[in-house]
């Protein structure tokens, strides 16, 4: 037993081996591929469903075909989507932060709105503008 594991240890070179790690590590690669597209198939508000069905079906039927024809007509409102969804996720966590935190008072916020103006982040029409807005509340 023990010289059939060093003979089997012998007959797999150095170079054999990382080819087999290469080809693992493509194979979980596509996978990613194929799992983030067809996430991204379900998610898009965009597609009627018989799309969705129609892609899901050309993705699994002919995996290489599918995969390469939907990143070549809809991979670059992939990314669009996806950032679009970022952005509104971040909106919902900012805005329940916000409520969660409870109100400020009105020094807090003629401060912040100072320190915006100050970085160049509002001009100085928002800054009265907000500031106004904060003084009438």
């Amino acid at each position: 037993m023990k010289d059939s594991m060093i003979n089997l240890a012998v007959d797999y070179p150095l170079l054999n081996m990382f080819w087999t790690m290469m080809l693992i590590f493509i194979w979980v690669l596509w996978f990613m591929l194929l799992f983030r597209i067809i996430g991204d198939i379900f998610r898009d508000d965009g597609l009627n469903g018989w799309a969705k069905a129609g892609w899901t079906i050309f993705v699994i039927l002919l995996p290489f075909l599918g995969v390469f024809v939907y990143l070549i007509v809809r991979g670059r409102g992939m990314g669009e989507r996806e950032m679009a969804r970022v952005r509104e996720n971040e909106q919902a966590f900012r805005s329940y932060v916000r409520e969660s935190a409870g109100p400020t008072s009105r020094a807090e916020e003629l401060s912040r709105l100072a320190e915006l103006k100050n970085s160049g982040d509002i001009t100085a029409a928002e800054y009265e503008q907000a500031k106004a807005k904060v003084l009438a509340d």
